[in-house]
């Protein structure tokens, strides 16, 4: 058989690169003769450089950028082998992951190294580049981006004629799973502003406001209205940013993370060309039915004519009936019950004694003609 592995992270324990890993090893221990192949995948958030480099055909480079409170740091992205494309990922610059608990400022974290490794992609020539935003630690509206990228902030005004004219070379693709506008109580101070250090409603209030105030002026100054378009509140209002000056690409998507990656690491060609796709996440419960990774693998395998498991850290009955009205077996990792931080604190060992298991069951492992 051909087996392509190709789960989403497990999030807060492993990610996606050593779950494919240990999934492959537990299948080889029973079924030594099988080609695997591997194919991490991501939602566009923490991880997802990783995934894409092991798909192969991309080269790590680093650039000196500033975090989210202007530290110096070096940062990752990735460049394709042809050299036309780069892949940048905000966590990477702009993360959460950067910043130790007490670190966190709501009010002054900035993305202006996101931007900053945007403007190290151009230098390199890159002119398709796939921007991944999850994992922020900023609410500033992307603000931070601009200012790395040319734009001009004086007092209530926005120059935008100073923006680097080689966007409107560049093919950026936005990989971004949440519809949240900018403001209000589902904008993206209220819904994601806590986590990053907003702790009280006032302090909520202020950046809400502050994000008022900053749409208004960059709106005026790109001609184009984007607070409330869906996936407006992303990473902080990076999403509404980068629509709101979505005429000076050359070309320009906000696009789901997984479809995205997906894409971005050829899964198409690889499902086709496999007899069984194993996907996989932290949780297939009741969220999995609203477009996470498994059901984006599930739908794929089913198109493709090819059989589809998924393995779930935690499994529960919405996300079972949500893959497996798409023909998916669903395994869970662990054969009895188990506290949360017991399971995230096993490391990868359980998951390779779950490939033993999966590579064991007639359902998956059974011949079958294939008509393509």
């Amino acid at each position: 058989m051909k087996v392509l592995v190709a789960p989403d992270s497990f999030k807060g324990s492993l990610t996606s690169v050593q779950v494919a890993r240990a999934v492959a090893e537990g299948w080889a221990r029973v079924r030594p003769g099988d080609e695997i192949v591997l194919c991490p995948l991501a939602d566009g958030g923490e991880g997802t450089l990783e995934a894409v480099a092991a798909a192969g055909g991309w080269a790590w480079q680093e650039a000196e950028v500033r975090d989210p409170i202007r530290r110096p740091i070096r940062a990752r992205w990735l460049r394709s082998d042809d050299g036309t494309t780069a892949v940048v990922e905000m966590a990477e610059a702009s993360g959460l992951s950067r910043l130790a608990p007490d670190e966190l400022d709501a009010v002054g974290a900035t993305s202006i190294g996101t931007g900053e490794l945007l403007r190290a992609a151009l230098d390199s020539g890159c002119r398709h580049v796939v921007l991944g935003i999850g994992g922020s630690a900023t609410t500033d509206g992307g603000r931070g981006i601009l200012e790395a990228l040319g734009a001009v902030m004086t007092g209530a005004t926005v120059d935008l004629d100073g923006l680097d004219p080689r966007l409107a070379e560049v093919s950026l693709e936005v990989a971004c799973d949440v519809t949240n506008p900018l403001l209000g109580e589902r904008g993206a101070a209220a819904t994601y502003g806590p986590q990053k250090g907003a702790t009280t409603p006032q302090i909520v209030e202020l950046l809400d406001g502050r994000n008022a105030a900053w749409a208004d002026a960059l709106e005026a100054a790109a001609g184009r209205e984007a607070r409330t378009i869906p996936g407006a509140g992303a990473a902080g209002g990076v999403g509404f940013a980068m629509l709101a000056i979505a005429g000076r690409f050359g070309r320009f998507a906000l696009r789901p993370g997984v479809e995205l990656v997906m894409e971005t690491v050829g899964f198409t060609a690889r499902l086709a060309a496999s007899d069984l796709v194993i996907t996989g996440e932290g949780r297939i419960d009741a969220q999995t039915a609203f477009g996470k990774t498994a059901l984006g693998v599930a739908r794929g395998a089913r198109t493709a004519g090819v059989r589809c498991a998924a393995v779930g850290g935690s499994v529960e009955p919405a996300g079972v009936e949500a893959l497996g009205s798409l023909g998916v077996t669903v395994v869970p990792v662990w054969e009895r019950p188990i506290a949360v931080a017991d399971a995230m604190a096993a490391g990868a060992a359980p998951l390779v004694d779950c490939g033993a298991r999966m590579a064991a069951m007639q359902e998956l492992v059974a011949p079958t003609i294939r008509t393509s």
